[in-house]
């Protein structure tokens, strides 16, 4: 079983990643393969739903998003992790996720979705509600939490001290293998 990881945000090892690390550490322990890629500091641009993707079978935009869309197709499950800047997901990973899931015409039912939001203090919930809706609207289960999967915290490794933040990625990570096994069937 694999899971691919979109980590949206710009910074290396930031607070988005100490999330995702402790979602990958279960993911292993758990014997499920990861794959983890950063898109926030690529040069990713918006869908301008042109619909050269229905004719060629991939975005007219040859970058990250092509590149993205082979592992998903390959993957049980997608992670989608978010530095939240203004309320929402950042920029890069909204435009990411717009091109990819309108630009991928493979099934995407049964591959299990969990999205991870990272913020200082506010903004997570209508994040991780935004984020949510990507899997929803294509069948995709989500996997829950005992909370909202979030994580606070504003300077580098900050996150690492919120202790119930990364329990719950924890048993994020638990859920979603436990999905990923059921409705998966390769």
């Amino acid at each position: 079983m694999k899971v691919l990881i979109i980590n949206g945000s710009p910074r290396v090892n930031g607070n988005t990643s100490v999330a995702v690390n402790e979602m990958v550490k279960v993911f292993n322990e758990e014997d499920i393969e990861t794959d983890v890629v950063m898109i926030g500091n690529k040069a990713i641009r918006g869908c301008i739903a042109c619909g050269s993707c229905y004719k060629n079978g991939k975005c007219v935009f040859d970058d990250a998003v092509n590149e993205l869309a082979k592992k998903f197709e390959e993957a049980d499950g997608l992670v989608v992790a978010s530095p939240v800047y203004y309320a929402s997901a950042n920029a890069t990973t909204i435009a990411c996720l717009d091109r990819l899931f309108y630009s991928t015409g493979f099934d995407k039912r049964m591959k299990v979705g969990a999205s991870v939001v990272v913020a200082r203090r506010g903004g997570c919930s209508s994040t991780f509600d935004e984020l949510n809706k990507y899997f929803t609207i294509c069948g995709m289960p989500v996997a829950s939490s005992q909370y909202w999967n979030s994580v606070h915290g504003r300077e580098k490794g900050e996150a690492n001290k919120d202790l119930e933040g990364l329990q719950t990625l924890r048993a994020l990570a638990r859920n979603m293998t436990f999905l990923m096994k059921k409705y998966c069937f390769r």
